[in-house]
């Protein structure tokens, strides 16, 4: 597996939409978060502390999902962009007079201290990032010993049709490809995860015409690809775009309905006990080698209750 940057991902465009002003969650954001919440079902233990990583973007009803899941347990919200931050806090601000403000878990609008957090929530984050591997890393610097990062982020087939028309035209890529689950796997053991599961689906998704399918994929996000278009394209490209899209996406069987295919990829990863690395010289961080005693004690226990 390549430790190299996504080759398709411009970063420096990826790094501009990131710090893009907030926006309203994407409807297909939110309902991915509800299918991810639901699959929490598999794992028993709650979290004493948990993350929401991007929240903005990533779903603030599923946000609500989670703190009525867990609700004595401290959430941290982290808002990567400074632009955000500001908006996040204002909107999951709970009034003085409500009783919940002073009940269950406390919000904290900031980055979770290091081995802090038995769960990292991170919705539809992964696929826009430059460099994913980096921020995997500090996933795992956030997580305590056991605990789980939780993500979900498209796929190698969502908008294949789209793509194919592109091609078809002579028109450079409509969107960066992404990355393929195994390779998400492969990846999060490399950044120190282990147990990875990975899981996929693909949802069809239909549209009344043309203008409102370009409308619903302008909130999902922008064409990183470095080779896309160089500047915008004028009325007779659109009108030519738009046309492309009725004659090829259209299914007289739906009413004229234009289809398009998103592949969703889910992935859970549990941060396991360091080990010190075999050399000649080993440094650990004094973080990790009370992570180390504290697994040798549980461990140790275990054997003697068997």
């Amino acid at each position: 597996m390549s430790t190299q940057r996504p080759p398709t991902i411009d970063p420096v465009a990826a790094a501009r939409w990131h710090a893009g002003l907030p926006a309203p969650s994407p409807w297909l954001h939110e309902e991915v978060a509800r299918r991810m919440e639901a699959r929490l079902e598999w794992i028993r233990a709650a979290p004493a502390a948990w993350c929401h990583w991007d929240a903005v973007r990533g779903g603030l009803e599923a946000h609500a999902l989670l703190r009525q899941r867990y609700p004595d347990a401290q959430c941290f919200v982290t808002e990567t962009a400074p632009q955000r931050q500001a908006h996040i806090a204002q909107a999951l601000a709970t009034p003085w007079w409500r009783a919940s403000r002073w009940m269950g878990g406390a919000t904290r609008f900031e980055a979770p201290p290091e081995g802090s957090v038995q769960m990292l929530w991170a919705n539809m984050a992964l696929h826009m990032a430059a460099d994913p591997q980096a921020l995997f890393a500090q996933w795992h610097r956030a997580l305590a010993v056991d605990g789980y990062v939780m993500f979900s982020c498209l796929g190698p087939d969502t908008l294949r049709e789209l793509h194919a028309l592109y091609a078809e035209l002579g028109w450079p890529p409509p969107g960066h490809a992404f990355t393929d689950m195994h390779d998400w796997g492969d990846m999060l053991v490399q950044a120190g995860f282990a147990e990875p599961v990975m899981d996929m689906e693909r949802i069809t998704l239909t549209f009344a015409d043309a203008p409102r399918l370009l409308q619903e994929l302008r909130g999902l996000g922008v064409n990183l690809h470095p080779q896309r278009f160089g500047a915008l394209r004028g009325r007779a490209w659109q009108r030519r775009l738009l046309q492309a899209l009725t004659e090829r996406l259209a299914d007289p069987a739906d009413a004229g309905r234009l289809s398009l295919t998103f592949e969703i990829v889910y992935g859970h990863a549990f941060k396991p006990t360091p080990r010190v690395p075999v050399g000649v010289q080993s440094a650990v961080s004094l973080h990790d080698m009370r992570a180390m005693l504290l697994g040798d004690k549980a461990d140790k226990s275990k054997k003697r209750t068997a």
